[in-house]
């Protein structure tokens, strides 16, 4: 399966985004609910991805995704028009994160929340559904923002603002709650997002919380020494067999012991 080579790369931690997707976007896209969906874009997405709700920690969840029955699991990397799909896939750190979300909405009920590296939007659809008063979906690739908005249609969720940049070491946003479920894959990456999420929990005391299966990367960086388990999950067999054998996922709470000295 041609597209299973782009998984291994990110598990690896050795995946880099592609050129920048075949659309004329602004640099920094701030999508709101009511933007409409290039006909185009929207027409290729839906004939090229699957709905699906199993396999995965939150079946209440209906999510567009690339799975083995559709045509660009098989076909090479290089003929998909658009930025590697990474959104297209419902990564492990982010099904704990949704799962946790949805059986504890006290965590999300009346919060702010942004979802950071949203990809497919499901953890931001559970804050959503658990009544977060506030909701920022972030992704870099603005062909994931159009993926959200059809994965919030599909779950009869109004879709939540979307900004397409890369926000990490941007000014601190006054967030009561951050989430990012499988970022640590890069250690350049992990490196800046440490610094970040110290400095937005010493500025507006926000609450951090990470989801990741226990990669490499994550494990050995020096931000495991500042988490607190919160919960860890037993994957299902097929997010098991398509994440290298990858048996459980975790939630962690970020507790920087020096959130409060300058960074």
């Amino acid at each position: 399966m041609a597209f299973s080579s782009w998984k291994r790369l990110l598990l690896s931690g050795r995946a880099c985004r592609r050129g920048a997707p075949a659309l004329q976007w602004k640099r920094f896209c701030h999508w709101n609910a009511g933007k409409s969906l290039d006909p185009e874009v929207r027409a290729f997405l839906e004939e090229n991805t699957e709905v699906t709700s199993s396999g995965h920690l939150t079946p209440e969840i209906r999510l567009r995704l690339l799975t083995p029955r559709c045509r660009f699991w098989r076909e090479k990397p290089d003929l998909w028009p658009y930025g590697d799909p990474f959104w297209a896939i419902y990564w492990p750190g982010g099904q704990a994160l949704s799962r946790y979300i949805l059986d504890n909405p006290c965590v999300v009920k009346g919060r702010s929340v942004l979802d950071l590296g949203s990809g497919c939007g499901a953890t931001a659809i559970a804050a959503v559904m658990s009544g977060a008063s506030q909701v920022l979906a972030n992704d870099i690739d603005p062909i994931a923002g159009m993926a959200m908005i059809l994965n919030c249609k599909l779950n009869h969720v109004t879709p939540f603002p979307i900004t397409i940049k890369n926000i990490i070491n941007s000014e601190a946003g006054n967030w009561d709650l951050i989430v990012l479920g499988d970022m640590f894959y890069d250690e350049q990456l992990a490196d800046g997002l440490h610094h970040w999420l110290r400095k937005c929990i010493r500025t507006h005391q926000t609450e951090v919380l990470i989801g990741d299966p226990g990669r490499h990367q994550f494990l050995s960086h020096s931000i495991h020494n500042q988490l607190r388990k919160v919960i860890e999950y037993s994957l299902p067999e097929y997010t098991r067999q398509e994440n290298n054998g990858l048996t459980s996922s975790i939630v962690w709470s970020y507790q920087p012991s020096n959130s409060l000295e300058s960074c």
